[in-house]
């Protein structure tokens, strides 16, 4: 008998040892462990990416989280973002869980548990749980606890930062299969939930007016885990209802919203939709899908600019602007899509994946050295900057060092006897549950065919769904088996059904032939993209005259400053939609360069008719185009006669730039270490703006050595009432100024004042104030720069 209960124990923890933590927490995903990546972009991304997390130190990494545990540190704090010190160590610690979990490689599983060691400790040294490298960790949350919610705003981003550690315990459970990570992340959940357990509705609902992260999602999981209905109750509680209610009532309510910190929260509640079925989450979460995917994209996948969505008649704004989509909106967009997924298995989420995944996902990591894009672009003939190891520590760092390593993560899914086929990328699929080995064979997007391979040991039943594409006509798919045309009657965006019992060796054909297409920009049709297939096309143009591709560790590194090209500069395209697709369907392949090409005649400047295009994740280290101005040759005089004027003043003031920060707008003011008392922002003639009334805020601005520099202020012009108030350089006054009745217009106009040298001597940075007098409001302002 006892022999017998031994036997049943060992073969209990074999059949355990078997059922990954990815399995358990997502039952119709498959395990990375159990997709392999065969040659083509995604595997040398992938084997890249592990070569440049192998770079990090760290020790430096996880020194925030000893220093607040009251431990010394092993290594120096990253100067970089240092007010959301430990942000990235998070994100690292789930970046080597997954890379482990995708290769194998040992040198990550050993980094991995050593970090998990460290870590421990300070959950040790805390005594209560809690782990983070949150500066000031004991005297914060403290404060939160008590009901001091304010306190929030003057930290960065708190729950933000801390989201991260939760995400990374999890994630070294979820795909590291350490049982340790997950006692540790139950532990710091309970911390959290004593935390926030005093606090009222209201109280939680102004506080989650600050970005928080997923703190919704990993509760969730949480719940998912222990069955334990404290968790769920903490990730309704971090459901921000002010989007909540907007989403779920089919309302949109996101123009001017900073686009990241919305996203997780959808995440959130679709977690909790998927373990509760409940429709008021189902619908709030479906409903930002729709409403992000299909009015608020750009064509690579990516959305916002300047980290905020724009409002519908500001769309033009991602033509002008040089801080384009944000690589992490899109990280957490494709979660957000894998959930919904998951719930109700579509065609659409897995063309929305595909577009991502490959045009800005792929695209966010260099090719040769495997630094990480925070901001892509869209203004024609700029250009991206990356990041280095051990240098710059930006959010689009830590998600970028996951990225890559979770390319085998939606290519397949399954449910108990059905197979999906997502994606068209090279790779091999050990299903264990059904004892089938399935191999795609594809050099795709670079050929138009994939070809899949299964091999059983026995003949087994199950129902292979291969997804048809959006982009392939009806009557262009084929997937063939055995002679038969599987695809005839199917529809593009829907997954073509083989239901049979398959035996070893059998073979489908896939044929998914890519046509060039238009796409607008959303609500500007006179910039278009160009795709092919699914893949967005760019070309490069001018090297020359670009600060860095590498950023350094300034704070706003991240940040591609070079000079902007005017947009009549740039290439455009004369001519009707008509006449552009004739031309776009008489391109030119390039011998010995795949999916790449010329386009006779397409463009009419003489310095650009040479153009190639290619697939724009194969570009990096130039300034390029991938949406392009098009119109007729009319519209294009009058264009140039009534915008160039304006245009180039735009640009002169862009040029005498030092550095600039737009009040009322998250990120930047955030960047710029906003402090701020009885102050209010909103917006106004699609520009944000703040002000204070009996009160004050502040930036931290980068003088970059420079003595002779004057301060450009962005004001509302038509202003009433009391409107006087002081600038400050430093805490001396620079002017005092009254705005009310100074302009009366309807508009913003820019106002500029010298700065004496004595307030900027032997300074690389001043902190600028407005400060009202009595009775009287500082502001609107809408922008502040230090010109040269």
């Amino acid at each position: 008998m006892k022999k017998q209960i031994t036997l049943s124990l060992i073969l209990l923890v074999v059949i355990l040892s078997r059922i990954t933590a990815q399995d358990k927490l997502y039952p119709n995903t498959f395990s990375l462990k159990d997709v392999e990546l065969l040659d083509g972009p995604f595997k040398y991304a992938c084997n890249l990416n592990v070569q440049n997390l192998l770079k990090y130190d760290t020790d430096r990494l996880l020194a925030p989280f000893l220093k607040e545990a009251g431990l010394t540190p092993k290594g120096e704090v990253f100067p970089n973002w240092v007010r959301l010190s430990g942000h990235v160590g998070g994100h690292y610690l789930s970046a080597l869980a997954i890379h482990y979990a995708a290769t194998g490689n040992p040198d990550c599983k050993k980094r991995m548990e050593y970090m998990l060691s460290e870590l421990k400790r300070c959950q040790k040294a805390n005594g209560n749980g809690y782990i983070g490298g949150v500066p000031d960790s004991k005297h914060l949350w403290e404060e939160v606890k008590k009901g001091n919610i304010k306190i929030v705003w003057k930290s960065w981003v708190p729950w933000y930062n801390l989201h991260k550690t939760f995400a990374g315990l999890r994630d070294a459970w979820l795909y590291g299969n350490s049982q340790e990570a997950k006692d540790m992340f139950l532990k710091l959940c309970d911390w959290g939930i004593d935390i926030i357990s005093p606090l009222n509705e209201k109280q939680m609902e102004e506080m989650l007016s600050n970005e928080f992260g997923g703190m919704a999602e990993v509760y969730a999981d949480a719940y998912q885990i222990m069955k334990n209905a404290q968790y769920l109750k903490a990730a309704k509680r971090f459901s921000h209802k002010w989007l909540l209610n907007s989403m779920a009532a089919g309302k949109d309510n996101l123009d001017n919203k900073h686009a990241n910190t919305q996203v997780p929260k959808a995440v959130g509640y679709q977690r909790i939709a998927e373990l509760t079925n409940d429709t008021t989450y189902t619908t709030a979460a479906t409903f930002f899908w729709n409403r992000v995917v299909n009015h608020r994209s750009l064509s690579l996948g990516g959305n916002s600019r300047r980290e905020h969505f724009p409002e519908k008649d500001d769309c033009i704004s991602y033509a002008e602007e040089r801080e384009g989509p944000e690589t992490c909106n899109t990280y957490n967009m494709l979660k957000l899509t894998e959930g919904l997924f998951r719930m109700h298995p579509s065609a659409s989420y897995s063309d929305f994946y595909e577009r991502a995944v490959f045009n800005h996902i792929l695209s966010s990591q260099h090719s040769e050295h495997g630094g990480y894009v925070y901001f892509t672009p869209a203004r024609p003939c700029h250009y991206r900057v990356y990041s280095a190891p051990n240098s710059a520590m930006w959010c689009c760092v830590g998600t970028g060092m996951e990225n890559h390593g979770k390319y085998g993560e939606f290519i397949y899914s399954h449910t108990t006897d059905s197979l999906f086929i997502n994606l068209f990328i090279a790779s091999k699929l050990n299903w264990k549950d059904k004892k089938v080995t399935l191999t795609q064979k594809t050099l795709f997007p670079d050929e138009e065919n994939s070809q899949i391979t299964i091999n059983v040991k026995k003949p087994t039943r199950f129902t292979l769904l291969i997804r048809h594409p959006r982009w392939v006509s009806s009557s262009d798919m084929k997937v063939t088996h055995n002679g038969k045309n599987y695809a005839i009657g199917s529809s593009p965006s829907s997954y073509i059904k083989i239901d049979k019992i398959w035996k070893n060796g059998d073979v489908v054909n896939i044929n998914t032939p890519m046509k060039v297409s238009i796409e607008e920009m959303p609500n500007v049709p006179n910039y278009i993209s160009i795709l092919r297939g699914p893949i967005l096309l760019g070309a490069k143009t001018e090297k020359g005259n670009m600060k860095r591709f590498i950023a350094n560790d300034s704070r706003m590194g991240h940040v591609a400053y070079g000079p902007l090209v005017p947009s009549f500069e740039a290439p455009f395209i004369i001519g009707n939609r008509d006449e552009i697709q004739d031309k776009l369907n008489n391109m030119q392949p390039i011998a010995g360069k795949p999916l790449s090409y010329t386009i006779p005649g397409l463009v009419q400047q003489e310095k650009y008719k040479d153009l190639i295009f290619e697939p724009f994740f194969r570009i990096h280290d130039s300034r390029y185009v991938i949406y392009w101005q098009s119109m007729s040759q009319k519209e294009f005089e009058y264009y140039q006669a009534s915008k160039k004027e304006e245009e180039m003043q735009k640009l002169q003031i862009d040029r005498r730039t030092i550095d600039f920060v737009i009040a009322g707008e998250q990120q930047p003011e955030a960047d710029h270490l906003m402090k701020n008392e009885k102050s209010r922002t909103g917006n106004l003639e699609k520009e944000a703006w703040r002000e204070a009334k009996n009160g004050f805020f502040q930036y931290k601005l980068h003088t970059a050595g420079n003595e002779a520099l004057s301060l450009m202020v962005r004001y509302w012009g038509r202003e009433t009432g009391n409107r006087t108030f002081d600038i400050l350089i430093d805490g001396k006054k620079l002017v005092t100024e009254n705005i009310a009745k100074k302009w009366n217009k309807n508009a913003f106009v820019n106002v500029e004042y010298p700065i004496p040298t004595e307030m900027l001597k032997n300074k690389q940075y001043i902190t600028v104030t407005f400060q009202s007098k009595n009775n009287n409001t500082a502001g609107k302002v809408a922008a502040v720069r230090l010109l040269k």
